[in-house]
This record gives structure tokens, sequence and C-alpha cells, in this order.
């Protein structure tokens, strides 16, 4: 099988409800669950935490229950979390500005203590001389060794990502569960008096009806069920078509753009798919980011068996002209883009120069790594020489016996 460089996962077409944007997995994926024993609507756990960062500031004091009146933000990170670290000010900025609205983050880690205090005398990235320890001064900062809370409140509501937030409103009850970085509306109109608990207790269910129907739409891709695959987003698309929010929007475009991505991996070159994709084409052109979002999903089609007619042509094309506006970071994968597009359709030349491109934008690790790239290339383009080769001696060697 020919081996191909993986870019990264963010850019891929199939990776399209997002369940991993902005979020750290604490397992290695999401597998079928029993029902949460904690969700929204339910009573708020009592919290037993062992370490309160800093308690001797005397801005909070330690939570155990929590009291009437009062609103809290239960949240969960780890060091090693990106998107937690990334989070960091949003909680500042949300502790600050509702301070004198009763409200208090506790946010919960459930490292051991070392390993939390080894960050807390570093710079916060982006903000030179301020320490992660100044930083998260500004609210509750937690370690919870056992995994005790952890276990109340994220596997209990079978939460597999952080950073994750569970705001518990004025009368102990999970008002609502979700990234921190969404927490603002929730929490202004819970301190307002305005908030719709069943509201969006329903349209937690139906996020998780659309995360167990999708593993199904995997399953049955991944087994090569296009046609059962497209009727399952059919219905989900059906589900979600009179939901108005934004998340419904969201959902009923990605959902179109797999159903139309399954079709062309099924082999369906109708007009109709056409339509679509060449839609989709006109609309990146302007923005390198979507372009190349647009062709890698067509190269993992193409990879894996697709024919894809005059698109990989046109898609070069478009691909080829937004490189030179592209941010310097990218365009050295962009041309990597090229190069293994060309190299999935056979063309070992254009593919040589364009891996050549790259590795002239790329500096440092990232050349190594562009370099050994073009290594394989050479090989792939002399290993497909050597069998045009062969068989041009096989057909000369029949000639000759006839």
């Amino acid at each position: 099988m020919t081996r191909f460089f993986s870019l990264p996962v963010a850019w891929t077409r199939k990776t399209l409800l997002g369940a991993a944007c902005g979020v750290a997995f604490l397992t290695g994926g999401v597998a079928a669950q029993a029902e949460p024993t904690l969700t929204v609507g339910s009573k708020a756990p009592s919290l037993d935490i062992e370490h309160y960062i800093h308690e001797d500031l005397g801005k909070f004091g330690p939570v155990t229950d929590f009291e009437d009146g009062k609103i809290y933000v239960v949240e969960f990170w780890a060091t090693w979390c990106g998107p937690c670290i990334q989070s960091m000010p949003h909680l500042v900025e949300l502790q600050e500005r509702h301070r004198e609205n009763g409200v208090q983050i506790v946010s919960i880690s459930d490292e051991d203590l070392e390993t939390v205090e080894g960050i807390l005398e570093r710079d916060y990235p982006g903000k030179e001389g301020v320490t992660f320890a100044e930083l998260t001064s500004a609210y509750t900062l937690t370690v919870d060794p056992d995994g005790s809370s952890t276990d109340d409140y994220m596997r209990a509501a079978n939460q597999n990502g952080i950073p994750a937030a569970f705001l518990v409103g004025k009368t102990g009850l999970i008002e609502w569960i979700g990234h921190p970085m969404s927490l603002d509306e929730p929490l202004e109109q819970v301190i307002e008096g305005t908030w719709d608990r069943e509201a969006f207790k329903e349209s937690m269910a139906r996020q998780q009806r659309l995360e167990e129907a999708m593993q199904k739409v995997n399953r049955l891709a991944g087994e090569g069920n296009f046609d059962d695959a497209i009727k399952v987003i059919d219905k989900i698309l059906e589900e979600f078509k009179d939901v108005d929010d934004e998340m419904g929007q969201s959902v009923r475009e990605q959902l179109t753009q797999f159903k139309y991505g399954l079709r062309l991996d099924s082999g369906d070159l109708s007009e109709d798919v056409m339509t679509y994709f060449r839609g989709q084409l006109k609309d990146a052109k302007g923005n390198p980011q979507a372009m190349a979002q647009f062709s890698y999903g067509l190269m993992s089609s193409i990879q894996q068996g697709a024919k894809v007619g005059k698109l990989a042509d046109e898609t070069l094309v478009a691909l080829n002209a937004e490189i030179e506006g592209a941010d310097p970071q990218i365009q050295p994968l962009m041309h990597v883009l090229v190069a293994q597009m060309n190299a999935s359709l056979e063309r070992f030349d254009a593919a040589i120069e364009a891996q050549k491109q790259a590795i002239e934008k790329s500096e440092g690790r990232q050349k190594d790594r562009m370099e050994s790239m073009l290594e394989e290339l050479e090989e792939l383009a002399d290993a497909g020489s050597a069998t045009e080769e062969s068989g041009d001696e096989k057909e000369d060697s029949s000639e000759d016996g006839e």
C-alpha cells in the first residue's frame, strides 16, 4: 500500500462534527456508554477537594456544599490539556466580571499537586511577565488527586473531554454542561433568572442522539455501506431541519457536506454531486485555509480509491492559486497537499516539484520532515518507473515470441 504523509486531523473532511475541536479527550475515543447519572436538572454533587492552590489569598473559601442563592462553575482541566490552558484567561474574565453577582469558579485538576505546582511559576503563553499562578489567582484553582470529583461529575455525566464546565445554579441544580468558552450566555441568563433549563436539556439530548447516529454513520461508511450511512444522515437532517439556532445550522451544513462526501466516495459522479463540490470549491476561493481543507478532503477520497474525474485537476489549479496569498506558516503544508494529490494521481514529476517547493519554505524540524517526504516520493516514482519498464519488457517479449 502506498504510504502518504498525514496532515493535521483538523484539515480532514471526515472530521466534520468537531467533537475534538477545543477538547482533549480523557479516553481513547467515544464509545457507547450507559445512561448518565448526572445531567442537566440533577442536584450538583458535593465537592471534596484536597488542595486549594490560592486559598491563602482569601478571595474564596473552599467549597463543599453549594450555598443557596450563589452560582458556581465547576470546571475540569489538566496541565497537559492545551484547550484547558487556552481557556484560563476566559475564566479569569468571567470571574472578575461576575464576582459581585455571587459567582465562584472552581477549577479542578485530578493530577498530583507537584505536577500542577510545576507550571505555576512559568509565564503564561502570550502574557510575558504574568505567571500561571498570577493569572489563575482570580478564581479557585484546585487539585484533587484521588479523582473523586472527576468521578462525581465527568464520569457520572459521560463527559469524555476537557475542559468541561458544569454550571450550578442558585438552587444547587446543574443548569448547563459544556465547554467553558461557551459559558458566557448561559451564565448571564442564570444570573438574570431567564435561563431555560429544559430547552437546553432537550438540546443536549438532541446532541447525544446526533453523536450516537454519527458513530453509526462512521461504522457503516467504514464497512463500505455508503447507502445505509446516507440514509442515517438523511434521518438526522430531518430531525434538525427546524432547529434554527447556530448549532442546528452548523449541523445541517456539516452533515450535508458529509453526505456528498460519502456519495463521492461511493463513486457517484452525477451532475448533482459534481455541482455541489464545484460550489464548495468556488466558495473556498480567496480563503487559503478553506481551500486546504477542501483539497485535503478530496485527496483523502482519491487515496481511498474514489474516482473524482475532472474535480481533481480543478482543485489542483485552485489550490495552487491560493498558496502565495496564504499565511507563510501554512504554505509548506499547502505545497505538500499539491504534492500528495499529484502522487495520488501517479503524477510523480509534479508531486516531486511541489514537495521541493514545500522544502524551500520550511525551516528546522519541519524542513527535515519535508525532505524525508521528498525521499519517499522519489522512491515511489522510481518504483512506478520500474513497474512500467517491466511491463514494457514483457510486452516486447510477447511481441518477439509472436
